[in-house]
């Protein structure tokens, strides 16, 4: 009985084991005519199809920052070397700022570069010419102005250095131009010397300072010390100072162990706030601080500013204003993938003949050829969100692939 039983468990064992067997062998089978079937499938659609879809792990590649910087000024450019103010603006408006053009403002290509405009705690410096009896006058609106924008809530003067400063001198690029910020390290303001100094102080406006030209002018040069000091930051972003020294050849920082402060750069902003003490004296200002006095300080530096660009440098270096802007653009990349066996044949006119929509030639047949030329990328319910176009033909046809990759920038 033992012998008989094992003998009976032996065959049942090579039963259930054939049984297995052939289980795994009809579903390879099927499994291989699935596969087959979804192959053939993909053949048939890949003739004469109009859309291919992007597979998201292989085909797309999302999330990619690139920092771009550019020229601050028209045409991209670095350096602005020619100043014009507006001649069509009135005079209430220029004794609350003044808009600098890179041509004179009747041209048609004229553009707006930036805006300067002079700040006062106490309202010195200006008068007002609205009749308002609240000693609301441009220098004190212009003070708080800026404060409002660019200090903490509780705090209502400029500390330069370490000082607070009751005057200042403001220069607002235009919000187009810096785009995303400015340029750390890549800004310098270059002011020359004037002989404000000959006026008395209730006398003197903007427009009657006078400037000394010639290779000796003397020329005071101001950058920002990210290159040396980290930002402070404040209600409106990052905060650099603005010191003594110059970006061309490299830059340097003059006396970097106790640099010449004189304001502040907010990148973000597109502000520099510059300390018109300091100004007074290393460029000879002479600021107008009278009560109720129309100084017209703005127009000093303008004229100390575009003044600058006219001074010949024995080393042949910029002056003027050099600025760059600078952003962060996102993209996604794109790759479009044309297999060997994809968009040989068109419904180009031109590719066939005859109202049956015979081939134009035979030899099209078993090697057609295409020429790419666009790739239209659409959503979901196949519209139109993008276009790209090619720089020049791409040959198409069964022994050649093309790969294209798109660049959308956000």
């Amino acid at each position: 009985m033992g012998l008989a039983s094992r003998a009976i468990s032996f065959r049942r064992s090579s039963s259930k084991l054939g049984s297995q067997q052939a289980i795994e062998n009809a579903a390879r089978q099927l499994a291989n005519r699935i596969l087959e079937e979804r192959a053939l499938a993909s053949r048939r659609a890949r003739n004469g199809r109009t859309y291919t879809p992007f597979m998201a792990e292989d085909d797309i590649l999302p999330n990619n920052v690139e920092t771009v910087t550019r020229g601050l000024f028209s045409g991209n450019t670095g350096s602005l070397l020619n100043f014009h103010t507006q001649s069509t603006a009135t005079a209430i408006q220029n004794s609350y700022y003044r808009q600098i053009y890179n041509k004179p403002s009747t041209q048609v290509t004229t553009e707006p570069q930036f805006s300067i405009a002079y700040g006062d705690y106490n309202g010195s410096g200006s008068r007002d010419v609205t009749g308002n009896l609240n000693n609301d006058t441009p220098s004190r609106a212009i003070y708080k102005q800026y404060a409002q924008i660019l200090l903490q809530p509780l705090d209502k003067k400029f500390t330069i250095n370490g000082t607070d400063t009751d005057r200042i001198y403001v220069v607002n690029f235009n919000r187009a131009r810096f785009r995303e910020k400015l340029d750390p390290g890549n800004i310098e303001i270059n002011l020359a010397q004037l002989d404000g100094e000959a006026f008395p102080n209730n006398e003197m406006t903007g427009s009657h300072v006078v400037m000394s030209n010639g290779v000796n002018t003397p020329v005071l040069r101001l950058i920002d010390d990210s290159s040396t000091a980290n930002a402070a930051v404040g209600e409106s972003g990052k905060v650099y100072n603005i010191v003594s020294g110059t970006i061309d050849e490299g830059t340097i920082i003059y006396n970097p162990d106790a640099p010449d402060y004189f304001g502040l750069m907010y990148p973000e902003a597109g502000i520099v706030i510059l300390d018109a003490n300091r100004l007074n004296l290393s460029a000879s200002f002479g600021t107008v601080t009278g009560s109720g006095v129309a100084g017209d300080n703005a127009m000093k530096l303008y004229t100390s500013l575009s003044g600058s660009a006219t001074v010949n440098s024995a080393a042949g270096d910029n002056y003027g204003l050099q600025a760059r802007s600078s952003e962060q653009v996102k993209s996604t990349y794109y790759f479009v993938r044309v297999k060997n066996g994809d968009y040989n044949y068109s419904n180009n006119p031109s590719f066939t003949t005859g109202s049956d929509g015979d081939l134009a030639f035979t030899t099209f047949i078993n090697d057609p050829q295409t020429f790419l030329t666009t790739i239209g990328m659409y959503n979901q319910r196949r519209e139109l969100l993008a276009v790209a176009k090619m720089s020049q033909p791409i040959l198409k046809s069964f022994t050649r692939e093309v790969l294209v990759k798109v660049k959308l920038d956000f």
